[in-house]
């Protein structure tokens, strides 16, 4: 006897399988989180970058735990415009160069990897000279007022004077009632190219008229703009504009 045996064909269809939402959701966070990134660095290289002020060498006008902006493209862009400094050249494009009386973020020559925070005061071909504690320009003192004692908890006995360059931007400055090392400096004619920085807090303060010297174009990293915070719960509102004394 004869077995006969049928197979049925049944044809394959394929079996819907839905992608899992999480798949397509991790790419989409790690896509928001690089564009994210892109723009804060772009932000940050070009255009405003926050920086911190640990020490009391520009007060009054900073204090220890102010957080501020520095404008990136006020002096154009430069070797230090970008992290760690990559940029393989040295001068500046697309800047202006900064006026005396500036608040300036830089790194001197002496310590490249760090930033500082000081005033400029000497413009290239300037002679500048510290003469019994009062800043001169060119063989002539700048116009200081007396304000009266000036006291924190750091700072026991001291001045508060208002300097004003002869361009006429003015700002506040301590001065101890006792005498320091950069009370009277030799004069200094500024090379080309450079800058004589000084700090508002002029008896706590590591500058121009040490040895970290005068500071190249090529080395400013941004100009101070506006106050945002400060850490220690110090009040700002009075200072939130950093660059914003002339002719007062």
């Amino acid at each position: 006897m004869a077995v006969l045996s049928a197979a049925i064909v049944v044809p394959f269809v394929p079996r819907f399988r839905p992608d899992k939402w999480y798949a397509h959701g991790l790419w989409v966070l790690v896509l928001v989180l690089l564009a994210s990134y892109g723009a804060a660095l772009a932000i940050r290289t070009f255009l405003f970058q926050p920086f911190s002020m640990p020490s009391g060498s520009m007060e009054p006008t900073l204090q220890v735990g102010d957080y501020f902006f520095a404008s990136k493209s006020a002096y154009g862009y430069g070797r230090y415009s970008v992290p760690f400094g990559l940029l393989p050249f040295e001068g500046r494009f697309l800047g202006s160069p900064p006026k005396r009386g500036d608040v300036v973020v830089f790194r001197p020559r002496s310590d490249p990897d760090t930033d500082y925070v000081k005033r400029i005061v000497g413009l290239p071909g300037d002679r500048v000279q510290m003469v019994d504690g009062r800043l001169h320009i060119n063989g002539a003192p700048v116009k200081l007022e007396d304000l009266g004692e000036y006291s924190t908890e750091d700072i026991r006995s001291a001045r508060l004077q208002r300097e004003t360059l002869p361009e006429g931007v003015s700002y506040l400055v301590i001065d101890y009632d006792v005498s320091s090392a950069g009370d009277d400096t030799p004069e200094i004619t500024v090379p080309a190219g450079e800058y004589f920085v000084l700090g508002d807090n002029r008896d706590n303060s590591a500058d121009s008229r040490f040895a970290m010297g005068t500071v190249p174009y090529g080395n400013l990293v941004g100009k101070a703009v506006r106050l945002f915070w400060n850490s220690n719960g110090a009040d700002y509102a009075a200072r939130q504009v950093v660059n914003g004394a002339a002719g007062k």
